[in-house]
């Protein structure tokens, strides 16, 4: 039995695998080592594993996690699995390769993730070649959900929501300046509080400033980041993650206006992760 993730920052997505192929599905939380350490990680699995997961007959763990930068911050996430499973051999890996190897399987060419953080690259088939920094959410990570959340904030702090936005966002998180601070300065995790404001543009996605704002963040991650791999427009725009799904329209046109074609745009690269380790990744 092996198991396959594919971890956000927010959310891991898992894919129990028998050797009679057969498949079973779980979520947990994500494990971005730059947030949770190592100890953070094991408690987290043990609680959240379901109860009828086999963890002793666990062979081999492919977990392909965000935040996964470097070898060190690798094996940070390793050992928390390999203490939750003692059997098995650990592999861990950026989550950028889990989403080149779903968009494109062995196929040359241009992938991204926009989910809670940003995240791009190019892929030669097998490995990622080219990465432009995202940078993370204090200082980059365009287009995400953060990116869109910290402007919600911001214009609602400020008290330039327009269209009545203003007291459909109190009355629907009901969080004062205090509240809203200690949560990014104080508490743990501000990246995904800030993400979770993207779903407010989602559901008043019929106001305009909520389509702008959206907009104007995937304007942003197409000038800073997309635009400056070589040749760029030559590749189809092909995306993971909750926010390039669920505005995949608005992303569609972003990519339009800047020459790219696009390719493939899915919420969860899950399914077609463990379809590649079924067959080009030789599980």
């Amino acid at each position: 039995m092996i198991l396959i993730a594919d971890g956000g920052s927010t959310k891991s997505n898992w894919c129990q695998l028998d050797d009679a192929g057969n498949r079973v599905y779980f979520n947990t939380e994500g494990y971005n080592p730059d947030f949770i350490s190592t100890e953070g990680i094991a408690a987290s699995l043990d609680k959240n594993l379901p109860d009828t997961l086999p963890r002793e007959q666990v062979k081999e763990v492919f977990y392909y996690g965000a935040g996964v930068s470097s070898a060190a911050k690798a094996e940070e996430v390793a050992k928390a699995m390999r203490q939750i499973f003692p059997q098995a051999e650990v592999h861990v890996d950026h989550d950028l390769l889990a989403a080149a190897h779903a968009l494109l399987g062995t196929q040359p060419g241009f992938a991204a993730i926009l989910g809670t953080g940003t995240n791009s690259c190019l892929y030669d088939g097998k490995k990622v070649t080219m990465n432009v920094d995202s940078l993370g959410y204090f200082l980059g990570d365009e287009g995400s959900g953060s990116f869109i959340g910290k402007r919600l904030l911001r214009d609602y702090l400020r008290n330039l929501l327009p269209d009545g936005l203003q007291d459909i966002f109190k009355e629907t998180y009901k969080l004062n300046r205090e509240e809203i601070l200690d949560k990014l300065y104080n508490q743990p995790l501000p990246n995904r509080f800030l993400a979770s404001f993207a779903k407010f543009a989602y559901d008043n996605n019929n106001i305009s400033y909520c389509r702008q704002i959206v907009l104007e963040g995937f304007e942003t991650f197409f000038q800073n980041i997309v635009a400056h791999y070589p040749n760029y427009q030559t590749y189809t725009f092909n995306c993971i993650g909750s926010v390039g799904y669920n505005f995949r329209d608005a992303l569609a046109q972003v990519a339009h206006n800047h020459g790219m074609e696009v390719g493939k745009i899915i919420r969860s690269p899950i399914d077609d992760l463990v379809a590649y380790h079924e067959t080009a990744g030789g599980v």
